[in-house]
């Protein structure tokens, strides 16, 4: 017999009411339950990154909360980060641009962290961001596209900031 509860929590802005297995992590829940598929799951330890959401607007691994955990939470995954009109969010357009990917597989991760990131430091500087992009692993790319669609990124922001202000 599995033990499961009722979960309520928002997802990319929608409000969702599902019964849960207690045993499944938050990353299974949105994988399967809702069918985001953007959160992968790599090393299922929090190590590689490639499961990180936003979560009340901080990131964190989904590989490592349950379902249950988010109960009553705010969730951000890739696949809510362009607009309704579909338009790229910067950092997805810059990582196009500067060839920011290759296989894709930690892409959304490390998106969803450069999205909490430059919330909080519009102005980073290439050090900072390879410091922040240090919880990611990527063994495609080498990390140097990656750090030029964020830097890329955050003139973009800023210039709509600027631009909104």
């Amino acid at each position: 017999m599995t033990d499961k509860k009722q979960i309520k929590l928002e997802v990319n802005g929608v409000a969702y009411q599902r019964e849960v297995e207690t045993r499944w992590t938050l990353a299974d829940f949105l994988r399967i339950d809702l069918g985001l598929t953007g959160t992968h799951l790599g090393c299922e330890h929090g190590v590689c990154g490639a499961c990180t959401i936003l979560l009340n607007g901080h990131t964190a691994r989904s590989c490592l909360l349950l379902a249950v955990q988010a109960d009553g939470q705010s969730v951000a995954t890739v696949e809510g980060l362009a607009d309704d009109d579909a338009d790229l969010h910067p950092l997805q357009q810059a990582f196009i641009d500067h060839h920011g990917l290759q296989c894709g597989f930690c892409t959304p991760g490390i998106l969803m962290t450069l999205v909490e990131y430059m919330a909080d430091t519009p102005e980073p500087d290439e050090a900072a961001i390879r410091d922040v992009l240090s919880g990611h692993l990527c063994r495609c790319t080498g990390y140097q596209g990656i750090v030029a669609a964020a830097m890329a990124a955050a003139t973009e922001l800023k210039r709509i900031a600027a631009h909104d202000g």
